[in-house]
């Protein structure tokens, strides 16, 4: 499925980390960053994931949420959470249905070996629910600075 900006963000609801769920319906009427990532503690994944634990109180002050969506477990979702004091929700998609309806579980490719995988991507959700923004394939070094950027842009 391909989304674009302006349709409606697919619906979900998952477990997160520090005993949360989150869902679209609890975030009806704010503005919130979805964000996927591939793997939970790795160093891309940690590196995108502090950027955006850093620009948290600036997301915070105009009233948008951060979460984070990996295909991982709770568990080592808890850890990473932990480990690097994340304080927004890290949620935990095992299952891939989200990913699947927002079109980032895609087939990859290394060393000439097919699999599927989370592509490292980005929405932008408005108040009203609707897709504000996409990143698409994004690489990490100062995408929570474009991120906060976009998030102005919205008013």
């Amino acid at each position: 499925m391909t989304l674009n900006v302006g349709d409606a963000a697919p619906d979900f609801s998952m477990p997160a980390s520090g005993g949360r769920s989150v869902s679209l319906a609890a975030l009806r009427g704010m503005p919130f960053v979805l964000y996927f990532y591939p793997k939970a503690d790795t160093p891309g994944c940690t590196k995108e994931a502090c950027a955006f634990q850093e620009a948290l109180p600036q997301l915070a002050h105009v009233g948008v949420e951060v979460i984070g969506v990996s295909k991982d477990k709770m568990k080592p979702v808890e850890k990473f959470a932990e480990k690097y004091g994340l304080r927004f929700p890290l949620a935990s998609d095992a299952e891939t249905q989200v990913a699947e309806a927002y079109g980032v579980w895609v087939e990859k490719s290394m060393y000439g070996k097919k699999y599927m995988g989370m592509e490292r991507s980005t929405f932008l959700i408005d108040r009203n629910g609707k897709i504000a923004r996409i990143w698409p394939k994004v690489k990490v070094d100062g995408h929570a600075a474009d991120v906060m950027e976009a998030v102005k842009a919205l008013g």
